[in-house]
């Protein structure tokens, strides 16, 4: 029967990462901004959030890979505010737009209970890389509630090492996107310019500590790293560099997910990043498949996508 990484972990251990991990937040290094304010103290940066995690929504996601949502929808919860600042956002209004309800670690608790009792197969957690600290202190209430359900921890991949480490032990399944493999080009749409390496270094993390993607006889996620990347007009995010970065450094075996949702939003419209104010074509998909076959990626999502003209 599986369990989940976090049941595994003694309670002493457990207890020191929570301490380890709000330590972070006294000058604040949780994700590679570094941004050093006191988050204790509710002093905030970046990401606006200061000593509690702001959370925009919790529910039974339907719109995942299917190997998470299975009959009854993936537990996400989607935390408010960014470390990022991707002009083409398509959840703009929550991850920078406006702050949300701040929640205690025992409510944020409660919600993935709350999302437990209504059978969801895991708990998502959607853009989590700014409130490690808050995620791991809510874990041992979790657990005291009956939390019995893999993690699923859904990041841009602009990640701190630190903040990974900590959270070792804890996430059964990692699923971070990789958005951009050009610095310039990283700077220009999602505001670092240290993405690329930064992402790097989180993927390589997260795959030694989960490995290739284990799916169960019921075709469900359990265990493993899977990653997305997002096709953008033009070819822009780099997608051969990225496809061959994960065959050569991470696994040929890695489960991707090459994903054609991109539309404008967020920032982007005629007269201001006018050069992505489009869909991307068939052709621009169907050129990144071919691209990950070529690269020696064969275990991609097997939803196809047909775009619209």
């Amino acid at each position: 029967m599986f369990l989940p990484a976090y049941l595994k972990l003694p309670e002493s251990e457990l207890e020191t990462k929570v301490a380890q991990s709000l330590a972070t937040l006294e000058s604040c290094r949780v994700c590679p901004r570094d941004c050093n304010v006191n988050r204790l103290e509710d002093k905030t940066a970046v990401c606006k959030t200061g000593r509690l995690a702001q959370v925009a929504s919790h529910f039974a996601h339907f719109g995942e890979e299917d190997c998470l949502r299975g009959r009854n929808g993936s537990g996400t919860i989607f935390f408010n505010m960014c470390n990022l600042r991707c002009v083409f956002c398509q959840n703009y209004d929550i991850s920078q737009a406006k702050r949300g309800p701040e929640v205690t670690p025992e409510e944020l608790a409660e919600m993935m209970l709350e999302l437990q009792r209504q059978g969801c197969h895991n708990i998502n957690f959607v853009t989590p890389e700014h409130v490690v600290p808050q995620i791991i202190e809510a874990i041992p209430h979790a657990i005291k509630g009956g939390l019995n359900l893999p993690i699923v921890y859904n990041t841009s991949a602009y990640d701190s090492l630190e903040s990974l480490q900590l959270m070792d032990g804890i996430v059964d399944i990692y699923m971070p996107d990789f958005k951009f493999w050009d610095d310039a080009l990283s700077m220009q749409y999602v505001k670092a310019k240290d993405y690329s390496k930064s992402a790097q270094a989180a993927i390589k993390e997260m795959h030694r500590q989960v490995g290739d993607l284990v799916i169960d006889d019921c075709g469900m996620a359990q265990r493993g790293l899977m990653i997305r990347h997002l096709v953008m007009p033009g070819g822009i995010a780099g997608t051969r560099e990225i496809m061959r970065f994960i065959a050569t450094q991470i696994s040929t075996n890695t489960y991707v997910n090459i994903m054609a949702q991109y539309y404008p939003a967020g920032k982007v419209g005629e007269n201001e990043y006018g050069e992505i104010n489009r869909h991307i074509t068939q052709e621009e998909y169907d050129a990144a498949i071919r691209t990950a076959h070529e690269e020696g990626l064969n275990r991609l999502d097997p939803r196809a996508f047909y775009i619209r003209k």
